[in-house]
């Protein structure tokens, strides 16, 4: 791999990095929530946030183009901060990577939290436990499969991204282009042997995600 490819394939491991932590800090009390909540918001909300799953990246990426540009609502904000625009930087990458990959986290912290019932937590109330408490000494530990799952998800679905990736970041070298877009570009310039070494890797990961999630994940496994 030429210097090239090796600063996309860094830019990629950063991204998606930070966007998994982001992703586990912001979407395990929206989890929390969907999963013991009995608002009649649970299904709009759960809808939203299961959007991008249905959504073509592209739709995603233009109405993110669109709020985040200097006469968006969030662009106007950025700018009035003094942060200056997030289209076409590292950051904007990162917003629209924890919009796109939000799914991917929440629905299995979700899913394991469901499955927890009330027991645990009403044992840990009678045991004198608060809410806060019972919930990082008693909820957070028995869900550890699907935390577990959101993590190697949603660090999986954010190196994967493409369209979101381009419409918001562009192609800009050690900036905003990263694996998906620089095999892109081997293949419009016909540099396959290039674009093998990279997509070839991209198949070794995908396939070391999923040996991941079926060998340490205990869910589906005999009793």
């Amino acid at each position: 791999m030429n210097p090239a490819d090796l600063a996309a394939v860094w830019l990629t491991f950063k991204l998606a990095t930070l966007v998994t932590l982001i992703l586990l800090l912001v979407g395990t009390p929206i989890a929390w929530w969907l999963a013991r909540t009995r608002s009649g918001w649970k299904g709009p909300v759960g809808a939203v946030v299961a959007l991008p799953i249905v959504l073509p990246p592209t739709v995603l990426g233009f109405y993110l183009l669109l709020l985040m540009g200097p006469n968006g609502v969030v662009g106007q904000l950025t700018q009035w901060a003094g942060i200056g625009l997030l289209p076409f930087t590292f950051w904007g990458l990162v917003v629209a990577s924890v919009f796109y990959s939000l799914p991917f986290v929440v629905q299995p912290i979700q899913n394991a939290f469901e499955a927890l019932g009330d027991r645990p937590l009403e044992a840990a109330a009678t045991l004198g436990a608060r809410p806060l408490d019972a919930f990082f000494s008693v909820a957070v530990p028995l869900a550890k499969p699907g935390f577990l799952t959101a993590t190697v998800l949603g660090f999986a679905h954010t190196v994967g991204e493409f369209g979101v990736v381009l419409m918001i970041g562009g192609n800009i070298p050690d900036k905003t282009r990263v694996v998906s877009v620089q095999i892109y570009d081997h293949v419009e310039a016909l540099e396959y042997a290039q674009a093998h070494w990279l997509a070839g890797g991209m198949v070794i990961f995908s396939f070391l995600v999923l040996l991941v999630l079926y060998t340490l994940n205990p869910t589906g496994k005999k009793k």
